[in-house]
């Protein structure tokens, strides 16, 4: 997300980019570790909080919204966020491979019973969603239905309650760094919509 605080601090913004290890822990135990991260650096008295994330950072801030409350939180853009899950997940979650470039929480991230995002329910802070319709990935993309950005699938990065939705010709892994992605970001955080 390098690219990305540095063009938020070019703008005038006071950037934390935090930091956290996806692939070492359960989704429960990265709620606690980002959200006492969050609370270190950022959470001051009354004031709100822009947030801009990427995949599984936008389910992470979904559920600190749930459980900590939204009252913190200013306008946020999630990035390629599998807001419903991922058919990914469920199809390859049993592969020692796929578990280990994933981690336990991204195994929690599938669209069955037990899949997190979708315990979480409809968002309750200001947001808009960018996700991407590229892939470099061909199974990949052929294991998830219609279009997609090599992870998940466009009409599963969305979500209930969001302010705004988005898609850009971009992959899953590289949609943070793009021109367009940045611009399109900078132009929700201050208007609370895209620039369609």
């Amino acid at each position: 997300m390098s690219d990305m605080a540095e063009a938020l601090a070019g703008a005038g913004y006071a950037v934390e980019n935090i930091g956290y290890p996806s692939t070492d822990f359960s989704f429960e135990q990265l709620l606690e570790i980002v959200s006492q991260e969050m609370e270190r650096c950022c959470v001051r008295g009354d004031k709100k909080i822009d947030f801009v994330t990427h995949s599984l950072g936008g389910i992470l801030l979904r559920a600190y919204a749930n459980e900590k409350g939204a009252e913190h939180i200013g306008r946020a853009v999630m990035l390629s966020p599998p807001s419903r899950g991922s058919e990914l997940v469920d199809e390859l979650k049993g592969i020692t491979l796929f578990q280990w470039i994933t981690g336990p929480a991204g195994q929690q991230l599938g669209t069955g019973p037990d899949s997190v995002p979708l315990k979480l329910g409809p968002l309750n802070f200001e947001a808009g969603v960018i996700t991407g319709d590229a892939s470099f990935n061909p199974l990949y993309s052929w294991l998830i239905p219609g279009p997609d950005d090599g992870k998940v699938s466009v009409d599963r990065a969305r979500v209930s309650g969001m302010s705004d939705f988005l898609v850009l010709p971009h992959s899953h892994s590289f949609i943070m760094n793009s021109e367009d992605v940045i611009r399109q970001t900078l132009f929700f955080l201050q208007h609370g919509r895209f620039e369609h």
